[in-house]
């Protein structure tokens, strides 16, 4: 066997280019290379994103996502989720560089394999109702505008006892977990999971805002909470004057906060509400996160380095880092978004930058 870092052989005595080639070449062979062959593309003056600015089209997505329910069996598709793969990510699949987005759907008197990864997860839920994911071995309702949080390496499963499709948006950090070489998986002994707490207890503790019960003491990095109900949510919006002047780029924008620190729900990602004002024209701005958006109700636009979006009930749509991108409500009625974004994981780095664009 020869071995792989034997001296160098190669004859320096033929023309200067051929014998600097043959260097190159050996360098190559050593797993070894030239950075200034390299400078460019390793330093760039600007990120530039694989992912391109897309819009996802519920109302062109639904059918499909019934018509596999009915056709597929879970045995065949024990998660019915939809990818929402962007055109600039496709091997292997992501929506945005460090996010995933995926549509799932459940059926009356079905239930989904629990198990566990150690990829951090969430599911706000679309349509539906009489459904349930467990986590940990609390039962937690879904209801349409919920938040509920799956937090990495928590056992979750889903069983579904009403009437009708039950369709949520799934959202996961499984690229940057993957990317990191730091993804592992685990199915649980049992299909589901038995109830060792109360149903909703997790959100009951904490939904009175900075009032925190003292004896709990799992006070870790990813919030505690559940489910953000809708309920609530709307509350929050509606109590914001329609006088205030919220945000240039985002109009009224609220985030979920982990009660424990103010800080966002997990650590790789946070999720936002908000609320285009009708006639609402945001000022461009980009920054280093990526960002993921649902519309939860209205219509709107949103343009990303020049490319219109124009979303309506229910999409989403995916906005790339360091896009220069603005939203814009031209209808006669408000608009709210949820928004979810890597941003936790860039500020945690000291490499979040933003920047505001000219109007």
């Amino acid at each position: 066997m020869t071995a792989p870092n034997r001296p160098s052989t190669l004859d320096d005595t033929g023309p200067p280019e051929s014998a600097a080639e043959r260097r190159y070449a050996e360098l190559a062979a050593a797993s070894a290379a030239p950075l200034w062959r390299h400078y460019g593309n390793l330093f760039s003056p600007e990120p530039k994103s694989r992912a391109v600015p897309y819009l996802w089209r519920y109302a062109q997505l639904r059918p499909h996502a019934v018509h596999f329910s009915e056709s597929l069996s879970l045995e065949d598709a024990e998660r019915r989720v939809l990818m929402l793969v962007n055109p600039g990510l496709q091997d292997p699949p992501a929506t945005l560089n460090s996010l995933f987005a995926g549509l799932q759907i459940i059926m009356p008197g079905e239930s989904a394999q629990a198990h566990r990864h150690t990829a951090n997860a969430f599911r706000f839920i679309i349509e539906g109702s009489g459904a349930s994911t467990t986590v940990d071995g609390e039962p937690v309702p879904m209801r349409p505008g919920d938040l509920l949080l799956t937090p990495g390496w928590r056992w979750h499963d889903h069983t579904h006892n009403g009437d009708g499709p039950m369709i949520w948006l799934d959202g996961l950090d499984y690229p940057l977990v993957n990317a990191l070489e730091a993804g592992f998986f685990e199915q649980y002994g049992e299909r589901l999971q038995r109830h060792t707490r109360p149903a909703g207890s997790s959100t009951e503790q904490f939904i009175h805002g900075r009032l925190n019960p003292v004896w709990r003491g799992d006070r870790g990095h990813h919030s505690p909470v559940g489910n953000y109900p809708w309920t609530e949510t709307e509350r929050a919006l509606a109590a914001i004057a329609d006088d205030a002047e919220g945000s240039a780029f985002d109009g009224i924008a609220l985030e979920y906060t982990n009660p424990w620190n103010g800080g966002p729900v997990m650590p790789t990602i946070s999720c936002r509400v908000q609320r285009l004002r009708s006639g609402f024209s945001g000022r461009p701005h980009q920054h280093t996160a990526n960002v993921i958006f649902h519309v939860v109700r209205g219509e709107g636009t949103t343009e990303v380095d020049g490319v219109r979006m124009d979303w309506a009930d229910k999409d989403v749509f995916a906005v790339p880092a360091w896009s220069a991108y603005r939203h814009l409500n031209p209808s006669r009625s408000d608009a709210v978004l949820f928004a979810y974004s890597d941003e936790p994981v860039f500020r945690t780095l000291g490499l979040y930058r933003s920047r505001a664009g000219d109007d």
